[in-house]
């Protein structure tokens, strides 16, 4: 495969003399260079081809890595719950209000697949959407920054172990990261265009649904919007490019104000617990930053070196604050997640401030190899930076494989768990019951099912839950989960005694004052599926004969 049409190519301005600041724009890079001659012709976009064989080929790996998440399956059950109200109106749980995105958007879109193709097929959708984000990267750096920018910002990106996760990881993050992507390529799309509405409305409206399908998403409207601003500067001017940023909030904002007007408080409760007044962990600082330092430090270094050689060189002033920008967005996750003292979730959100770093990186990488002499010596300098590749590859494909497979295996209680669920009509309180729900014949029946973090009542309201300082991962009322353990309310218990230790114990004491709760199965699980057995479940039955 010949590399040397992709590597020779200078994806930036030349060198000297620097072209006039009234040039530098969206895709000047690629309109203003001379025309290279040469016989041998390849598709100009076969380099992007290469990059996603390997990013879905890394992928597809942890698709059957271990069995659903926490989060997969809840988002999978609830999306075959919001299917079964919408056709046939059966009652659903109060989702929006503890979560951290519409639950009619991603998870009835998710059912649909895990419908067609189990959970592979919902992971496989994940997948889809990183691939299209990786695709909408190269094109976004092509416009800014040249074709072999695109390339290694592309590669950098598609390599990363939270990008490769996300790619295997049935939840809402890839679909968000896809249209944050497009809304950003769309912006950059319209580059000197004297009227960009058409193109501000579409950007506006992919941001809308990216915060309504995950609304952390919302960190990074800023930058799509400043983003659209300095692409208009210095062409088509002052006016134009402030009247883009403001059509491209008020799309946002008319959008996302009737949606929530007509979601109601549980939208607005969801929100508030989940993003905006979300409850904070026991994280250090310095352990989110070092966490996603080694995740991400490969881009971080090449992007911040991107934005010093573009103010050094002569890429012009608003090319400059454009990749300083691109550069400073990879550090809103992790500053706000450092602010929260949490790691929850860092490795997900933290691959959209790499989607925009990247562009960065790419440049920085173009750049180095755009100072070698042209001839040979520029071809031996981009394959030595082709080779180097192999470094966050490999590094990108050990990580992700962690992230897919550091949750226990829930095979063994599953299969344990399935008689007593299935065949049965009784209450049961499960320390973390989505797993079960996602996989059992009785997860539809919902009613029935209650966690270590809330009671379903009879009436099918929640009760006993977590203080509003604990958040919606807090552990609920040890008071309440008495009462209703003392008058035996729940047929089945089963506890791990991992997410919410203090209340287990307390549960497993109330359950040992009861005479008519006895333990009937002990089920070890291991931290993945060929990991050691570090925990167990412990099932009690109620038996009011015994």
């Amino acid at each position: 495969m010949d590399l040397s049409p992709a590597i020779q190519q200078s994806a930036g301005p030349p060198a000297s003399p620097a072209p006039p600041a009234t040039q530098v724009h969206a895709g000047t890079h690629a309109a203003t260079r001379p025309r290279r001659t040469s016989r041998l012709r390849v598709p100009g976009n076969w380099p992007l081809l290469a990059v996603l064989a390997v990013q879905a080929a890394l992928s597809l790996r942890l698709v059957g890595a271990d069995t659903a998440f926490q989060d997969e399956a809840l988002y999978l059950w609830a999306g075959h719950l919001e299917w079964a109200w919408l056709l046939h109106g059966t009652s659903v749980p109060p989702f929006p209000s503890y979560f951290s995105g519409a639950p009619v958007i991603y998870p009835p879109l998710a059912a649909l697949a895990d419908s067609a193709g189990g959970l592979a097929a919902a992971r496989i959708l994940s997948l889809v959407f990183m691939l299209g984000a990786t695709t909408l990267l190269w094109a976004t750096a092509r416009l800014l920054c040249g074709r072999r920018a695109a390339f290694f910002a592309a590669a950098l990106f598609a390599v990363l172990g939270p990008t490769l996760h996300l790619g295997a990881f049935a939840t809402y993050d890839a679909m968000s990261l896809f249209l944050v992507a497009l809304a950003a390529w769309l912006v950059v799309r319209a580059g000197d265009r004297p009227d960009a509405t058409g193109w501000m409305v579409a950007a506006g409206a992919a941001l809308a649904l990216a915060n309504a399908t995950s609304y952390p998403s919302a960190l990074f409207d800023p930058v799509v919007l400043v983003l659209a601003l300095l692409i208009a500067l210095p062409r088509p001017g002052g006016k134009l490019a402030a009247a883009r940023a403001l059509t491209l909030l008020a799309v946002l904002a008319v959008l996302i104000t009737p949606a929530l007007l007509i979601g109601g408080s549980r939208y607005l409760h969801g929100i508030d617990i989940t993003t905006l007044e979300r409850a904070p962990g026991t994280d250090t600082p310095v352990t989110v930053l070092v966490h996603f330092w080694s995740w991400t430090g490969v881009i971080v270094v090449a992007a911040v070196a991107g934005a010093v050689i573009a103010w050094v060189s002569r890429a012009g002033r608003m090319q400059a604050w454009r990749l300083t920008l691109l550069a400073a967005a990879t550090l809103l996750v992790p500053a706000e997640q450092a602010s929260l003292h949490t790691t929850a979730s860092l490795n997900k959100h933290g691959a959209m401030g790499a989607w925009f770093a990247a562009i960065a990186a790419g440049y920085a990488v173009d750049r180095l190899i755009a100072t070698a002499p042209a001839g040979t010596m520029r071809l031996v300098t981009g394959v030595a930076c082709v080779v180097a590749l192999c470094f966050p590859v490999t590094l990108g494909a050990s990580q992700s494989w962690m992230f897919a497979t550091s949750w226990p295996n829930s095979a063994a209680f599953i299969a344990i768990f399935r008689p007593l669920a299935d065949h049965g009509t009784g209450r049961m309180l499960v320390e973390d019951p989505s797993i079960a729900e996602y996989y059992l014949a009785s997860g539809s029946q919902w009613q029935r099912w209650s966690s270590t973090r809330n009671i379903v009542s009879r009436s099918g309201s929640p009760t006993g839950g977590p203080s509003t300082k604990a958040g919606i991962v807090g552990a609920g009322n040890a008071g309440t989960f008495a009462m209703y353990i003392q008058e035996g309310y729940f047929s089945i218990i089963a506890l791990n005694f991992a997410d919410t230790t203090a209340l287990d114990e307390s549960i497993a004491a109330d359950i040992r004052r009861n005479r008519h709760y006895h333990a009937i199965q002990v089920v070890p699980y291991g931290a993945g599926p060929v990991g050691p057995a570090p925990g167990k479940y412990v099932i009690w039955q109620y038996e009011p004969q015994g």
